[in-house]
Parts: structure tokens; C-alpha cells; sequence
């Protein structure tokens, strides 16, 4: 008998290893000694800091403690942070450079404070933990609020690094205050004495630093979801919205995150009642060897290099026509140190649906210029099928995308994109003359894109070499493995098991790790060679680690099952 199928999981949870989340600053603040303390609550800068010092000041006068409180944005040097965080007058419109400022180069030499005498010394707010501190909490709130925020104007105030008074600002928020907040927490992650999550500010969940660690080793050693979650934009669908029971604060699903690193997260507890989001990113940075693989940890340090997401147009519009920085260029002008290749996976799609991808073999790249700067100067429509060919979104079906390639998945589908983990440089032509929520043109990075696109690759090459064939690779009673998706110039490769039920099939991480997607059918279980075990239902994505080794995947229900996998190649 095979396991029952289960619906999809919109919050997996883990428990705590050595350790119990608490909830409320009192319960938080009972665990400092009986002593004089300077206490550093540091983290990012787009969570309510004044809100968080109050909290904590009131539950340690509650308990006839002496407190002072030090915010250390009151430290930070104005020319330091005009210098670092405002971009310049003539800045890109669309991006920035990743910062490679630290956050010690907000502040005019080290940032030191009088031990108190008595009490607690609050020292708060981004870099705090800079003052040499007894003890060191992070705050964290996961990026999907403060992007969510500053995108619907919520938030507009205090959310960017050094302007605690500026309007908030998605460009900054993504390349200044992202990067430089998450190498600050990467290298106070090996001390942090207690990680505090603010989503409920007046409640904040928490969790004993030892705790933390300890429990990232032990997820670093198994199979593991992160939280999902989908965020609306005008071209978004409602697919998720009614096969998967997500509830859009924007009337749509369009960009469903599976697992994008950066902004990913694990959640650990008991129960929604006491629960902390850890990020993701963690695992790589405490443990890349055992997580990533020596030789992917080698290759990209401890940048996650794959990410899994879902593009949502069903009973939506089409995706804008856009490419992707190729390699020099992301490096060069981004600052990124590689590139953002990307595939499609067709999960669902409607009659009719197609995907855009490719030059046609008679495209006339000045044409094309000439038509979208007409386009955008007075509204003129683009005809991109003139330009760019389409192929029917057939599901199962894999489309290549490598760097450069232009390319939009048509309305009527629900795209798997597994794709190179940068993901804030779409480089867009067209987008279908659609308009932003203040009624004004959606603004095109056409610049960018004509400096990267692929004019080479066109014609009947496309079909060839981005439209791929399944492959078989390997068999086994009742499955097999197919190659579907790879190309020399990408780092990555997708392939998929097809399970018809009967029996298990084999595979092993090789040093390497997976990820997995149900694509098709009831699920799986994961079975790894020490005893873990993990469901996977349909639509959800997994994590093994390349500490996994060799694992089983066991066919859940009574249909065929597909499972898409990805891997880095061998270098």
C-alpha cells in the first residue's frame, strides 16, 4: 500500500534541536544574568526599531531592572551614509551595483559605549552588535514584508539602511541594504546569543543562539522545505490561489517562491503559536560543506546557486518580453559574480497557452529597437510574435533560457522556473503596454536589455538546443530518470524521475545537493540512507543536502508521479 496523499503544506515546520521558541519580550528578557549587561539587538533595517527597543524596555522595567537604551542609528556618520546609501543624482533607474560597503562603514571608527553600572545597556538597531556587546540578539522580519511594503506604499518610511527618515525604495532595498545586512548577520551567526523573529512585534517569537545553531546543523543534514509563499503583480493568475489554498493580498498569485535563497526561509517550532522563520541562507553560510557540497561551496562560496519559483498566469496576462544580464555584463555592471540563466517548467496550462522564446530567424534587431522605442514613446502595440517565436506550453515540457535569451511565458500557465539564483535583473523590452498602480506606463530597462540580447542564437537553433527531448538517463523497476534540460554554457541541468508506482526509485547526491518538485501525480516520500523521511506532495519543493548521499524516492498514491530535479554539473 502506497501512503496517502496529503494537500500542499504552506507552512512546514520543523522542530527546535536543543532548545523551545518563547513568545513575548517578557519571556525573552528572562533569560538575561543577574548582571551588569550591555545587550546589542541588531538587524536589518526594515523592521519597526523604535517599536522593538520599547518592548524590551518595558518588560525589563516590569522586572525592576534598570535599562538605558542606545539606538545606534543616532551613531551613524552622515557623510558615511550619504557617501554609501543614497544612490548618486544620475543613478541607474532600475538598478544599482550590489553595495560591498560593511555595515562598520556607516560609523566613524569603532562604535563603543560606557559599561553600565548597573542594569542593562540597550545598545539597538543596524550594526549594534559593532559595540562589543555582552550579549547579541538579532531582530529579523523576512524581506517579503519590507519589499511588500515599500512596493504598496505601507511602509514608506525607515525602511532603507542609513535613511530612517527617507521614503522607502525598492532599488536601494534589493542591492544596498539586502547585501549588506545579510553579511552582516553571515558573520555574527556563529554568536548570536538569541535569534528574534518581530513578525508580531508586540509578540516577537524567540529562540536560545545555541539552539539556532544546533538546529541548522541538523536540518544541513537532511531534506528540507522552506516557507512558500506567492506575491501578486499585474500579469498574476489565480491558479495557486485556488489548487494550493494561498490567499492573495492583491487578487492574484503571480511569483510563488518556493525557494529563492535570498529571501527564503525555514521555520522551526512547535507550533504556529511559537514559531521563528530562520533563513535559509544560514545552512549554506554555517554549514556549505555538508549542505551545498565541496564543490559547489568551492565554486559559489555560500551563495545558494539555484532557486525554484512559480509564474502564475492562469486566468492572468502575459509575462513582459524581457532577457537576462549575460555573464560579463552581471559582473561588470551588477556586480554579481554569476549569471541568471533560467528554464521553464510547464506544471498546468490552459488551451492555447504558449511560451515566447527566441529570435526568429528573420528578425530585424534594429526593427525591433525602432518598434519598441515607438512603443514606449506613444503607446503603439508590439507585435512580439513578429519578432520572437512561440512554442505550445505543453505540460511536462521544458524550455531552456540561457542568459540573453528573450523570452515571456504566455497567459494560461503555471510555470516551475528553475533558474540561477540572481533574480532582480529582468531586463524588459515590452510589457504589453500594462500600466502601474498610479495609472503611468510600467517602466522599461530597454537599455539594459538590447546591451544583452543573444542575437546568435535564432531560427530552427532554438528549437534545437532549448527545447529539449527527455533523455533517458538511468532505469530501475517502475521509474526512470530522464535528462530534460542542459546546455554547456549553463551550470545547471534539470532531470525527472517517472515513478509508475510499483517500486521505489534510487538516487544519490554524489557530493552535490538536489532539489525536488512534484510536478505531476500525489507526491513522495524521500528516504534517506540514515532514516529520514520526508513527504513531498504535489506542487512542493525539497532540498536534500549534499550530506544526504544516497536517498529513495517512494510513489505516493495510486497515479504515475513526476519528479523534476536540478543539480549543479560537475565543473
Amino acid at each position: 500500500m502506497h501512503p496517502e496523499p496529503r494537500p500542499y503544506e504552506r507552512n512546514p515546520r520543523y522542530p527546535a534541536t536543543g532548545g523551545t521558541v518563547v513568545t513575548g519580550w517578557n519571556a525573552a528578557v528572562a533569560t538575561l544574568p543577574d548582571r551588569p549587561v550591555v545587550l546589542a539587538l541588531d538587524g536589518p533595517s526594515a523592521l519597526d526599531w523604535d517599536e522593538a527597543a520599547r518592548g524590551i524596555v518595558r518588560a525589563l522595567r516590569e522586572r525592576d531592572v534598570e535599562v538605558t537604551a542606545l539606538d545606534v542609528r543616532d551613531r551613524w556618520s552622515p557623510a558615511a551614509v550619504d557617501r554609501l546609501c543614497v544612490p548618486v543624482a544620475d543613478a541607474d533607474a532600475f538598478f544599482l551595483p550590489l553595495a560591498e560597503f560593511e555595515m562598520a562603514d556607516l560609523f566613524d571608527g569603532e562604535l563603543s559605549v560606557a559599561r553600565p553600572a548597573s542594569g542593562v545597556l540597550l545598545v539597538h538597531g543596524p550594526g549594534a552588535a559593532l559595540c562589543s556587546p555582552d550579549l547579541t540578539w538579532w531582530a529579523d522580519l523576512p524581506k517579503r514584508y519590507a519589499e511588500s511594503a515599500v512596493a504598496s506604499g505601507t511602509m514608506p518610511v525607515g525602511v532603507n539602511l542609513g535613511r530612517p527618515q527617507g521614503p522607502g525604495e525598492l532599488r536601494s532595498l534589493f542591492y544596498t541594504d539586502w547585501p549588506v545586512a545579510d553579511r552582516h548577520r553571515d558573520a555574527l551567526a556563529p554568536r548570536i546569543d538569541r535569534w528574534i523573529d518581530v513578525q508580531d512585534p508586540k509578540a516577537p517569537a524567540s529562540l536560545d543562539g545555541t539552539a539556532v545553531r544546533a538546529t541548522l546543523a541538523d536540518l544541513a543534514r537532511g531534506p528540507v522545505r522552506t516557507r512558500p509563499y506567492f506575491n501578486s503583480t499585474p500579469w498574476g493568475g489565480r491558479w495557486a490561489a485556488e489548487k494550493l489554498g494561498f490567499e492573495p493580498d492583491h487578487g492574484n498569485t503571480a511569483l510563488g517562491y518556493e525557494l529563492i535563497a535570498p529571501e527564503a526561509g525555514v521555520l522551526v517550532g512547535e507550533d504556529a503559536g511559537a514559531q521563528v522563520e530562520l533563513p535559509f541562507q544560514l545552512l549554506c553560510v554555517l554549514h556549505p560543506h555538508q549542505f551545498l557540497g565541496t564543490e559547489v561551496h568551492r565554486r559559489y562560496g555560500t551563495s545558494f546557486p539555484i532557486r525554484f519559483d512559480y509564474l502564475d498566469t492562469v486566468g492572468g496576462g502575459n509575462l513582459s518580453l524581457h532577457c537576462h544580464p549575460q555573464e560579463p555584463y552581471m559582473r561588470e555592471t551588477f556586480g554579481w559574480p554569476y549569471t541568471q540563466h533560467e528554464t521553464y517548467y510547464v506544471t498546468a496550462s490552459e488551451p492555447g497557452s504558449r511560451v515566447f522564446l527566441g529570435l526568429r530567424e528573420s528578425t530585424d534587431v534594429d526593427v525591433l529597437r525602432k518598434e519598441v522605442e515607438a512603443s514606449a514613446a506613444d503607446g503603439t502595440p508590439l507585435r512580439v510574435e513578429d519578432h520572437v517565436q512561440t512554442f505550445p506550453a505543453e505540460p511536462g515540457r521544458l524550455f531552456m533560457i540561457p542568459a540573453g535569451t528573450p523570452h515571456s511565458s504566455g497567459a494560461g500557465n503555471l510555470v516551475l522556473e528553475i533558474s540561477a539564483t540572481p533574480y532582480l535583473y529582468s531586463l524588459r523590452f515590452y510589457d504589453w503596454l500594462r500600466r502601474s498602480t498610479s495609472g503611468a506606463p510600467r517602466p522599461l530597462s530597454r537599455r539594459h536589455a538590447f546591451a544583452n540580447l543573444d542575437t546568435g542564437r535564432r531560427g530552427d537553433q532554438v528549437a534545437e538546443d532549448l527545447v529539449q527531448e527527455p533523455r533517458t538517463l538511468r532505469t530501475g523497476t517502475g521509474w526512470r530518470e530522464e535528462i530534460i534540460g542542459g546546455l554547456p554554457e549553463m551550470f545547471y541541468a534539470v532531470h525527472r524521475f517517472v515513478l509508475d508506482g510499483t517500486g521505489p526509485a534510487d538516487d544519490d547526491t554524489d557530493g552535490r545537493f538536489h532539489i525536488l518538485n512534484v510536478a505531476a501525480g500525489d507526491g513522495v516520500v524521500v528516504e534517506t540512507a540514515d532514516g529520514r523521511r520526508h513527504d513531498l506532495a504535489f506542487a512542493e519543493t525539497l532540498t536534500v543536502p549534499a550530506a544526504v548521499g544516497g536517498y529513495r524516492l517512494h510513489p505516493v498514491g495510486d497515479r504515475p508521479v513526476q519528479v523534476v530535479k536540478s543539480l549543479v554539473t560537475p565543473s
